[in-house]
């Protein structure tokens, strides 16, 4: 390994993003090239080669900003599983690789969506250090640790069939009917790949606190441990209520299928640490999928929404499959505090008459 210094007024130049946001860029003082093998959350100054899939890198303000072949990028490495985008690992060595989410994540892309572009490729200029030559992780920079051991507060989490299935916009919806009804609301983001946009689509719809696994000092969650994902969880939620929340609402990145989503809803850490789960589906086949998955594990299921709620006729084959109640947006916000209030309900006084004049629950 060798050891460069880093001149501070290069900075000016150089976009971090989303995923380095807690990171004090004043303490970068040197750069580590050569024999190095990059870990999870390690800081890495990197130049982009080539433009592909992501055009632009998301900032810590939350603002896009567009790449060009030549910028300067601060990033961290991680690993990326997102059907809908990348599979990607961590790299052994400081060679070129990819960024592979606008987030800011290093990493080599293995698989991608038929759909999408390939990668944009980077090349690694080092990993940063600090004064002593330390590297810089994202761990350097989390959380203050949290001594609440009381109560906590309702909790609600929201899973799903998949990527992109509206598990965020159901997360949102809720917070909204929340707020609206005078309550102090808490939400996180527990597993995933680290990017704000759903961080920010929470605080739009009025959290008073909203967080993620990067404020834990993870880029990403992916081939990270059961007993890591758990701890995120723990101390995310205690965190939450430890700022005298009155609800939390929580989001599952991925599907139920996803190798860490899967170990941590079904652990008993979750189940005891959860009051109800909505499940977000992009279709009545989906939806009862997920009633099953969940039933085995004891969950208390309340009800579903989605993607599927664009489509009156995949909302009556999802009643009619499930006997559960199906959430739209709007009535979701409606529905909120009686899912605090009386989570085990079994009738929420939301109907609607579709083409048949059969009458089902819906929100």
């Amino acid at each position: 390994m060798n050891l460069y210094p880093f001149n501070s007024e290069r900075l000016n130049s150089i976009k971090a993003a989303y995923s380095t946001r807690r990171v004090d860029l004043s303490k970068i003082a040197t750069i580590l090239k050569g024999n190095v093998k990059p870990q999870v959350g390690d800081l890495v100054l990197a130049k982009i080669d080539k433009i592909g899939q992501h055009t632009r890198i998301e900032l810590a303000s939350g603002r896009k900003a567009q790449l060009f072949p030549g910028d300067e990028i601060i990033v961290s490495y991680g690993n990326r599983y997102a059907p809908d985008q990348f599979e990607a690992i961590i790299p052994e060595d400081l060679s070129p690789c990819h960024l592979v989410a606008a987030g800011g994540l290093a990493s080599t892309m293995l698989s991608k969506h038929t759909k999408i572009s390939s990668a944009t490729t980077i090349t690694p200029l080092g990993l940063l250090g600090d004064g002593n030559g330390k590297r810089m992780n994202l761990k350097d920079w989390t959380l203050a640790a949290t001594s609440y051991i009381g109560q906590l507060p309702p909790t609600i989490a929201v899973v799903g069939t998949s990527m992109n299935s509206g598990k965020t916009t159901t997360v949102a919806n809720l917070i909204k009917g929340l707020r609206l009804s005078g309550l102090k609301v808490g939400a996180a983001k527990i597993t995933g790949t680290g990017a704000g946009g759903d961080i920010w689509l929470m605080k739009d719809a009025g959290a008073n606190l909203a967080l993620d696994f990067t404020d834990m000092g993870f880029p990403s969650t992916y081939k990270l441990s059961c007993e890591k994902i758990k701890q995120i969880f723990l101390t995310l939620t205690h965190y939450l209520a430890a700022q005298e929340m009155d609800v939390i609402i929580l989001e599952i990145a991925d599907g139920l299928y996803q190798e860490e989503t899967a170990a941590l809803v079904s652990s008993a850490t979750f189940r005891q640490g959860v009051q109800g789960v909505l499940f977000a589906a992009n279709s009545a086949l989906g939806a009862t999928a997920g009633q099953q998955w969940l039933k085995q594990y004891q969950l208390p299921l309340l009800g579903i929404s989605g993607t599927l709620t664009m489509s009156p006729l995949a909302m009556k084959e999802a009643v009619n499959a499930t006997g559960l109640p199906i959430f739209t947006r709007q009535q979701l916000q409606q529905a909120a505090i009686e899912l605090i209030l009386h989570p085990q309900k079994s009738n929420y006084p939301f109907t609607t008459t579709l083409g048949d004049n059969k009458k089902f629950q819906m929100c």
